[in-house]
């Protein structure tokens, strides 16, 4: 068997793989379209005698970590021809990508899992949820006219761009995205965009939606404060004699909406979504800004780390993190006692998606109490958020 990119040629055996496993057609004049638009080096194929079996894509994107642009590999697109699956493939395939991506110097890595059980056995962990909300439309909030305006089908993608990133600094794990991605992935046809401006004229909100079979369906609803957030309210309260509810989706998890409803008691959901992993520890601890304090000298702690997929991370560790918060993962004699978690673990500690008490408490993270506490008080509380699929 042989594992590589894909080469130009192979565009017709790669997209003839996604449409049976992914259960589409493409019709001829999108088929030529996504022909020129198709980047083989960022394909990666299984193969046995020339023959294509499985495949995934490697996307070489950025996700926002403490408000710092982080090189991330993103896992989309896998698929294996029904007759060869559960014979080891992916797992070639997904090895493969881990060692290209630590060469690359891509620190993370993040999928859309169609199993959450499959995918952590090779490293990768849930770093984020998001609500979806269902509002009957005399749910709505009191209408209240802010100061400011509100624009339909705003589609300068520099001044959209411009609000989400000062939104998505705010996570750790949303992506960063630039004018192409807008294009191929945000807007679409069928979307409206809402701006609202202040009364000064700066853009300091978003919406990106739908009307259809008497519904608002909300894709993005991004506000830089309580103004904007009640601004763009008012302009989907202007809807009520065309719809009875509204749909929100992909709402990041610490929104408040609920609570602001006249009736908060609407149908919520919170649903698991992402998955990232680690790639390159040491890499991606020498970049992170732990919590500073007032101390003489640096906190050390003893870490074991297990990750059977990332050889490379796997093994006895010492975490020193200076007063200023910058941390130095180094390899180590076997110390004990010491702290213990497999890759996962580490990935939804230091992004933010669970704290290490809880991890100590569930079994995840094992060792001294003491030492939990400490590694609890270095890693800074934060949320994570993803608007956006690949």
């Amino acid at each position: 068997m042989e594992i590589r990119p894909l080469r130009a040629d192979e565009f017709e055996s790669s997209l003839g793989l996604s449409e049976y496993a992914f259960q589409y057609k493409v019709k001829p004049e999108e088929r030529e379209e996504q022909r020129k638009s198709f980047i083989p080096e960022r394909s990666w194929g299984a193969f046995e005698g020339g023959e294509l079996l499985a495949k995934l894509m490697l996307l070489p994107l950025h996700l926002y970590v403490q408000g710092r642009p982080v090189p991330m590999g993103g896992i989309a697109g896998v698929a294996t021809w029904p007759e060869h699956r559960r014979s080891g493939l992916v797992r070639e395939l997904l090895t493969a990508a881990l060692r290209r991506m630590n060469e690359q110097g891509q620190h993370l890595s993040c999928l859309h899992p169609f199993s959450i059980p499959f995918y952590r056995k090779f490293g990768w962990e849930v770093y984020t949820d998001y609500k979806k909300y269902t509002i009957p439309i005399d749910s709505f909030p009191s209408k209240s006219y802010a100061s400011g305006s509100v624009k339909r089908d705003v589609k300068d993608i520099e001044l959209l761009n411009g609000i989400y990133h000062a939104f998505a600094r705010r996570y750790n794990g949303m992506l960063v995205r630039d004018e192409e991605w807008w294009k191929r992935s945000v807007l679409g046809d069928r979307n409206h965009t809402a701006v609202y401006y202040t009364e000064s004229g700066q853009p300091e909100g978003y919406l990106l939606y739908q009307v259809k079979n008497g519904e608002l369906v909300i894709g993005e609803f991004v506000f830089l404060n309580e103004t904007a957030r009640q601004g763009l309210w008012a302009y989907l309260a202007n809807h009520d004699s065309m719809v009875t509810q509204a749909v929100f989706d992909r709402v990041p998890a610490d929104d408040l909406q609920p609570y602001l409803l006249r009736d908060p008691r609407c149908k919520q959901e919170t649903v698991p979504y992402f998955m990232a992993r680690i790639v390159n520890a040491a890499a991606f601890v020498a970049d992170y800004s732990f919590t500073s304090r007032a101390s003489a000298g640096p906190i050390r702690l003893g870490l074991r780390v297990e990750d059977g997929f990332a050889p490379w991370n796997g093994g006895d560790w010492q975490l020193e993190v200076s007063p200023e918060g910058k941390g130095n993962l180094s390899p180590a004699d076997p110390v004990k006692p010491g702290l213990a978690c497999d890759i996962q673990t580490l990935t939804a500690m230091l992004l933010g998606y669970k704290r290490p008490r809880e991890m100590f408490a569930c079994g995840k993270l094992s060792g001294l109490e003491e030492d939990a506490e400490t590694l609890e008080r270095l890693i800074p509380i934060s949320q994570t958020a993803l608007l956006d699929f690949f």
